[in-house]
């Protein structure tokens, strides 16, 4: 695996770079941010992430080892790819994406071109405990947040999923009643988990009723 790169800068475009490696020129994608860091002529050092294809070897890269943590960690989410994930990093810096993903707030990342109220929501699911903002106590702990505030972020990740808002309230309340203590810690992915398994149970209680009437 490469790594990082560090060469001199032969070429800066829109939405890559070539890095000079001792005669040889390697290409490698980057967001905006990243590739306004480079001055051609001048040493410059990528972080690097390689996507190995049956047809091609790309590279991406970043200006820290945390943008990279991030832009991989994106891609284990089902239909996201390189250049959507690199699309997050181009609107969201390594840290907001963190906060985002860890509150369940899907709206931040409809905010990226080519990412809609569906495809967020799926990111907000997938990613939930994967991604923890820098500081969070234990690294792992969520932060505790109010009933105000989590009600309306899981509500808007359900929303995003397809249910209405007044069918993902009247579900939340459900699922939680008989776990007060998670309501309790406020951690918005763990509640929208819950909420989303008891929605599953639900409806396989609901398809056997109606398979005992028939």
């Amino acid at each position: 695996m490469i790594s990082f790169l560090r060469g001199t800068v032969a070429h800066v475009g829109l939405s890559s770079a070539v890095i000079d490696l001792n005669g040889a020129g390697m290409s490698v994608n980057a967001t905006p941010q990243t590739l306004s860091r480079l001055r051609q002529g001048e040493e410059g050092k990528l972080f690097t992430s390689l996507i190995v294809r049956e047809d091609s070897l790309t590279l991406f890269g970043f200006s820290t080892d945390d943008e990279r943590e991030v832009f991989d960690v994106l891609l284990s989410v089902s239909g996201v790819g390189p250049r959507l994930a690199l699309a997050v990093l181009a609107v969201h810096d390594p840290e907001a994406v963190r906060v985002a993903a860890h509150s369940g707030d899907g709206k931040a990342f409809t905010k990226v071109p080519g990412i809609g109220p569906k495809v967020a929501g799926r990111i907000v699911l997938e990613l939930a405990g994967k991604l923890v903002p820098h500081g969070t106590p234990g690294g792992s702990t969520p932060a505790a947040v109010t009933v105000t505030a989590w009600k309306g972020q899981v509500v808007a990740a359900m929303t995003s999923l397809g249910w209405s808002e007044k069918d993902a309230t009247a579900s939340i309340e459900k699922a939680l009643a008989d776990s007060p203590e998670i309501a309790e810690k406020g951690n918005v992915a763990e509640i929208l988990r819950t909420t989303l398994r008891w929605l599953g149970q639900d409806g396989a209680r609901a398809g056997n009723r109606v398979g005992s009437r028939g």
